[in-house]
């Protein structure tokens, strides 16, 4: 499949002729924008910008929440540290590329997530090919969202999720702080609100033990919930495992799986019933690639969880996702909608729905 791609040689070689960056600062419409973990008031990542010696460039984004990824600073370092390798590289060869840089620079999986997506934007623009071609093909042209409502008090939560739910969304995601008796009351003001039609995700975030989680379910599970993401801390396995064989409702792993091996260890435990993915956490898509495969082979339900940042990160998320054999579940690429300064073409949203940008590459350019 994507190493297929390095058969489609053109018949002259184009090499990268330069490798630049651009940084991307973003604020956020809401500035005290809060998970369990920190408040986010604004992004600070960066775009990667291969172009060859015809003039057609490649993008890449480099995610940069410090609760998530890394700092600003340390993505550029990262990044700054890999333009000169890029230079004079043929981005066909996008795989040998992204396991010399596995090899020579440890952890960093956001700015590698950066340069191997823009490799494969470069290659899929070069070949006139949408970027899901070089994924194995669609699966689907449209993509259901889920909205995420930050953490505030329950009713100004309620009134979020009326808002939302009135522009067409029909999955909205709670985050929630971990006092159970509040978070409680959150989910029951929200689903209040919205009525028993939509449905409601829970993300405490990793803010619960898990006996703690099971305990507050019993006070939540009245409000038809449709699944939990990662209740219990990252590094916490065996307290993921004993959520998920306890729970009713889907359990999902998101901070628990960073790497390949780690969704190999979630398969192999049936540690969750479904897996979070994102190009930016996995450290690009080919590794995003692999992982779909063995959730698929190991009967994992695959979900694109939101990775903060412009048009350009969740265009190229729609495609990745397009490339999903199954997704049973909305996904969450249209949190762009309330982060301002988006330097890129717009990516719509309409009735809670993405359609996968059509075009070349990751259908989306500098505006």
């Amino acid at each position: 499949m994507i190493e297929a791609v390095q058969l489609m040689r053109l018949e002259e070689t184009m090499p990268i002729v330069t490798a630049a960056l651009r940084p991307c600062i973003q604020r956020q419409e809401d500035a005290n924008w809060k998970f369990a973990r920190a408040t986010v008031p604004e992004l600070r990542g960066w775009v990667l910008v291969l172009t060859d010696e015809n003039g057609i460039t490649g993008l890449g984004y480099c995610h940069a929440i410090p609760a998530i990824t890394t700092h600003g600073e340390g993505a550029e370092a990262g990044l700054r540290f890999f333009l000169p390798m890029l230079e004079s590289r043929e981005p066909e060869d996008f795989a040998a590329f992204m396991d010399m840089a596995e090899a020579t620079l440890a952890g960093n999986r956001s700015v590698k997530a950066a340069i191997d997506m823009a490799l494969h934007d470069l290659v899929a623009r070069r070949a006139g090919l949408p970027l899901s071609v070089l994924l194995g093909g669609c699966f689907r042209t449209t993509i259901q969202q889920s909205r995420i409502l930050p953490i505030k008090a329950p009713a100004e939560m309620a009134i979020a999720a009326a808002a939302l739910v009135a522009k067409g969304y029909a999955t909205l995601k709670l985050k929630l702080a971990g006092d159970a008796s509040l978070d409680a009351r959150r989910v029951a003001e929200v689903r209040a609100a919205v009525g028993p039609k939509i449905a409601l995700t829970l993300d405490p975030n990793q803010s619960y033990s898990a006996k703690g989680f099971i305990a507050a379910w019993k006070a939540m599970e009245a409000h038809d919930i449709a699944l939990v993401e990662q209740p219990v801390p990252a590094a916490d396995w065996a307290g993921l495992a004993l959520v998920t064989r306890t729970l009713p409702v889907a359990v999902e792993a998101d901070e628990t799986v960073e790497t390949v091996a780690d969704v190999l260890r979630v398969i192999e435990g049936r540690v969750a019933d479904v897996v979070n993915l994102k190009i930016t956490k996995l450290g690009g898509i080919r590794n995003f690639v692999t992982a779909a495969r063995m959730l698929e082979a190991g009967q994992i339900a695959p979900r694109m969880g939101a990775a903060f940042g412009p048009a350009l990160l969740q265009a190229a998320s729609a495609h990745a996702a397009a490339s999903l054999r199954t997704l049973p579940f909305a996904c969450e690429l249209s949190e762009h909608d309330h982060i301002l300064d988006d330097p890129f073409t717009p990516l719509p949203i309409e009735a809670g729905v993405i359609t996968v940008p059509a075009g070349p590459g990751c259908g989306v350019t500098y505006a």
